[in-house]
């Protein structure tokens, strides 16, 4: 069996890590790279980057981080924020990045998926979703969670697989930074209805929760900001623990 990943995720801003609620309410959580080497040092398996205010502007810094960081780490990492094109992957590739995040953009542009799966390969390739419940039902969401889309989560998630991404990052904007669990539910049909990993964020909070979520949402891989930032969950004590669960983890 596959072992399960355990993936700390870097919400970006100005420079800057930060974390907040249901997507508001930011608070600075540290330096970006300083971060990315005790996580590697500490087992984590990768490392998500998020530039949450990516602009043109700003790619360039984020090309810089990516190029620290990759000086620091010796595990793999995903950089997201503000990509739309086959460019922008070349850079963040070209300056160290593993993978690359797409979210906004793909939904926007579809195609750019198939485009950066041709140029790249589905292996680097991760489409990022966004969904929070509307009357019952799962509803993609843009810009930050701000703009909810006419997209429903399973059709969009079975279409980004069908255009060749290697992996679904799937957020439930309910869960994020409540620290009440995963989506499970959600994951769980994810899961059983598509074949690319799928990895889970959105309401860790404690260790029995990514238990759960490996269980029950069936999740390939976790990820998730806080409990880590503010050393609430230290990554060994989290991994011995899934071990101990039967959970299937590389120590």
């Amino acid at each position: 069996m596959l072992a399960k990943r355990i993936i700390p995720c870097l919400d970006i801003k100005d420079g800057r890590t930060v974390k907040g609620v249901n997507f508001v309410d930011l608070r600075d959580a540290g330096d970006p790279v300083e971060l990315a080497e005790i996580y590697s040092k500490e087992g984590a398996d990768e490392l998500v980057f998020l530039d949450i205010s990516a602009t043109e502007q700003k790619r360039k810094t984020l090309a810089d981080l990516v190029y620290h960081v990759a000086e620091k780490v010796n595990i793999p990492f995903t950089v997201g924020g503000g990509i739309s094109s086959v460019e922008d992957v070349d850079i963040l590739l070209q300056n160290g990045a593993d993978k690359v995040s797409i979210n906004s953009s793909a939904v926007k542009n579809p195609k750019l998926i198939n485009d950066l799966v041709a140029k790249f390969g589905s292996q680097c390739i991760v489409v990022a979703i966004d969904a929070k419940q509307i009357d019952g039902e799962w509803i993609v969401h843009l810009v930050g969670g701000r703009v909810p889309t006419e997209r429903k989560l399973f059709e969009w998630a079975k279409e980004v697989e069908a255009r060749g991404a290697g992996e679904i990052l799937f957020t439930s904007m309910d869960h994020d930074g409540t620290k009440d669990g995963f989506a499970n539910r959600a994951l769980a049909k994810l899961s059983d209805e598509l074949t690319i990993p799928i990895i889970a964020s959105g309401g860790a909070g404690n260790i029995q929760h990514f238990t759960d979520t490996f269980k029950e949402g069936k999740a390939d891989a976790a990820l998730a900001a806080s409990v880590f930032h503010f050393k609430e969950i230290k990554i060994r004590d989290l991994k011995k623990e899934l071990q101990k669960e039967g959970v299937t983890v590389r120590i």
